[in-house]
């Protein structure tokens, strides 16, 4: 017996250092983990640039300038099915008042038969419960009177009618429910756009906005010096003409003097537009300093598009509403050719407008967080200009 006790003691050792080896182990291992984590765990991605912030920022403006117009243009479009919508209905309204007078007409007819002492095939046509395949029987047609017939004809026609103004109502709806889903989208795209550009411009020390700063002064000055240019050619431009035309003139005069004749009238054919043009940036003038809202059109604040629309309106010439829109009105003209009231457009996707006044500059509602200003048509890249009227 004792050799067995002697036996007990080293096995029951072994069993009491068994958990403390596995802890250790699993400790080792659980360390050896982390580390490895760490190790292969992806890089923190590094902060952008100033000028990365910059591009990027500019960008998002543009793409929410992109996604305003696609909200103005369902705007328009939702209003407008609207409008169809509802004279539709009140057209299906009406159609069913004159179905419903026409069956009141031939329910006199079928009282006046059934008091005669009998129901005659006209009352048996309305009591039925498939009026339209009675009409089918020849002898119904040929027993009425022509008053019958006609009221019979009219129920027929002005059944069909209401029937189809209720399709088009229906298949209108859905158009507008389209148009609405259109709609909320387009609003949502804006605003994920514009948060992201506040995000951004929120994560900036102190330090960086002042480089932001200085970054967006040195691309204003360089818009200014193209606008000083094209204002220095288009100078050049107009004197070279004044002197063509004043050559001219004396040249007629003495043709005239020779031959004891002329007219002694100028046309002044540029003077209706010229007219316009005043009333335009009168008005665009006057809204200096409000603020730009996506999707406004006035009176007291804009988008881009908004703001050229009511001042073309103002001057009594109706632009549509998008860019998209007002870029195919009137006449193209090239850049070295912009008058004042120009409309100028912006980025290859003509997601801005401004109204040009003269010497390279324009009146524009830049972007939100900013107000309607003077600023030079070279700030951003330029699609091409047209002349609405």
């Amino acid at each position: 017996m004792p050799v067995l006790a002697s036996h007990r003691k080293p096995r029951t050792r072994v069993r009491t250092t068994t958990p403390a080896v596995g802890f250790t182990t699993a400790a080792l291992a659980s360390v050896t983990l982390l580390s490895t984590q760490s190790a292969t765990a992806a890089p923190t991605e590094p902060k952008p640039s100033v000028e990365e912030v910059q591009k990027k920022v500019d960008d998002l403006y543009r793409q929410a300038g992109t996604a305003t117009q696609q909200y103005n243009k369902a705007k328009t479009a939702s209003a407008q099915q609207r409008s169809r919508v509802d004279s539709l209905l009140e057209a299906a309204a009406k159609r069913a008042d004159k179905l419903n007078e026409t069956r009141r007409e031939l329910g006199h007819y079928a009282a006046a038969q059934y008091r005669g002492g009998a129901i005659a095939p006209t009352a048996t046509f309305f009591l039925a419960d498939d009026p339209q395949a009675y009409f089918d029987q020849d002898q119904l047609m040929a027993r009425m009177t022509a008053q019958q017939q006609k009221a019979v004809g009219d129920f027929r026609t002005q059944q069909n009618e209401a029937a189809a103004k209720r399709v088009e109502a229906t298949k209108s709806l859905e158009t507008l429910t389209e148009s609405q889903a259109t709609l909320r989208s387009s609003k949502q795209q804006v605003q994920n756009k514009l948060a992201e550009a506040r995000t951004l411009l929120s994560k900036l020390t102190a330090e960086e906005k002042a480089r932001l700063a200085e970054l967006e002064r040195k691309k204003e000055a360089e818009a200014e010096r193209k606008a000083e240019e094209l204002a220095r050619q288009q100078a050049a431009a107009a004197k070279a003409k004044a002197e063509a035309d004043r050559a001219a003139v004396k040249e007629a005069s003495a043709g005239e003097a020779d031959s004891g004749t002329g007219t002694g009238t100028d046309t002044g054919s540029g003077s209706g537009y010229a007219s316009k043009a005043d009333k335009v940036l009168s008005f665009a003038r006057a809204q200096i300093g409000k603020p730009y809202v996506w999707g406004a059109t006035g009176p007291s604040s804009y988008d881009c598009s908004g703001l050229t629309q009511a001042a073309w309106k103002a001057a009594g010439v109706d632009l549509p509403r998008t860019t998209w829109d007002q870029v195919k009105v009137g006449t193209r003209v090239a850049t070295a050719d912009l008058q004042p009231g120009d409309l100028v457009f912006f980025y290859d996707d003509i997601s801005h407008v401004g109204i040009y006044k003269g010497d390279g500059m324009m009146i524009h509602a830049p972007k939100p967080g900013a107000n309607v200003r003077e600023e030079s048509i070279y700030s951003m890249p330029i699609y091409g200009s047209v002349r609405p009227a």
